[in-house]
C-alpha cells in the first residue's frame, strides 16, 4: 500500500511519516532528502541549477541515493558518502528548490523513487508525491500551516540538529521564498491532490496529526 504525505517546508510531514511508518509497519521514503542530496552533490561538483542541462545529465549518472535505517534513524548516502547531516542546511534546503524546478531532474528521481518503492509498503512524503509520482496512492494528505508557525518549528528542529541558535525571521523569510518558489514552478508546482485530505496543524500537536491520519487508514493498514 502507498499512502503519500504533502506539504510545504517546515508544516512536520517528516516527523509525522516517520512515526505513522512506524506504527503501521511499513516504510518510510523521503523525497525532500532526495532533493537535498542532489543539490548537495551538485554543488560539491560546481554543476548549479541554471547551468548546462549536459553536465547535469552526467552528473545524475554517477548519482546514487540510498537509505539506510541505523539507530532508529534514516541515514542519507550519496554513492558512499553519509550526507545525513551536511543536507539539512537552509543552504542546501533553498539550492534543493533552484534543482527541483528542472524538468530532467524531477524525471530522474521520480524514477529512482518508484524504483525505491517497488512491491512494497511506503509512506512517502514531499511535495508531489501524491500528484505525481504516486498519484495512484491509496490515501494522500496534504498538511499545512502558517509560515510563522513553520517558520518556529523549523528553528526549533535546525537548533537540534546542529546544536546552534536560529534566526527565526531569516528561517521566515526562507520559508517564504521556498513557497514561492514551489507553488508557482512550471513543472509539478505543489498543492495538494484533488483526492488528497487537507490537514491544518497550525493547532494540532504531533500525536493528534497522527491520530486524525490513522483514524483514516486504520481498516487497511
Amino acid at each position: 500500500m502507498m499512502i503519500t504525505i504533502d506539504g510545504p517546508s517546515g508544516v512536520g510531514k517528516g516527523t509525522i511519516a516517520k512515526i505513522l511508518a512506524e506504527s503501521l509497519g511499513f516504510n518510510y521514503l523521503d523525497s525532500g532528502a532526495m532533493y537535498r542530496a542532489l543539490a548537495l552533490f551538485a554543488d560539491l561538483h560546481g554543476i548549479t541549477a541554471n547551468g548546462s542541462d549536459e553536465k547535469l545529465k552526467k552528473l545524475l549518472i554517477d548519482l546514487h541515493i540510498r537509505f539506510v535505517d541505523e539507530d532508529e534513524t534514516q541515514k542519507v548516502f550519496v554513492n558512499t558518502d553519509d550526507v545525513t547531516d551536511d543536507i539539512r542546511t537552509s543552504e542546501i534546503s533553498t539550492l534543493a528548490s533552484q534543482f527541483a524546478v528542472n524538468q530532467i531532474v524531477r524525471g530522474v528521481l521520480k524514477e529512482m523513487q518508484r524504483r525505491i518503492v517497488k512491491n512494497k509498503s511506503y509512506i512517502a512524503e514531499g511535495r508531489d508525491m501524491g500528484t505525481y509520482v504516486f498519484p495512484d496512492a491509496k490515501y494522500k494528505f496534504y498538511l499545512d500551516a502558517s509560515p510563522e508557525i513553520r517558520a518556529n518549528r523549523r528553528a526549533l528542529q535546525l537548533k537540534e540538529i546542529l546544536g546552534v541558535n536560529i534566526n527565526e525571521q531569516k528561517v521566515l523569510k526562507e520559508i517564504n521564498e521556498r513557497d514561492t518558489l514551489d507553488m508557482t514552478r512550471n513543472i509539478c508546482p505543489l498543492h495538494p491532490a484533488d483526492d488528497a485530505v487537507i490537514i491544518n496543524t497550525s493547532t494540532l500537536s504531533i500525536k493528534e496529526v497522527v491520530e486524525k491520519i490513522q483514524s483514516i487508514v486504520k481498516d487497511d493498514a
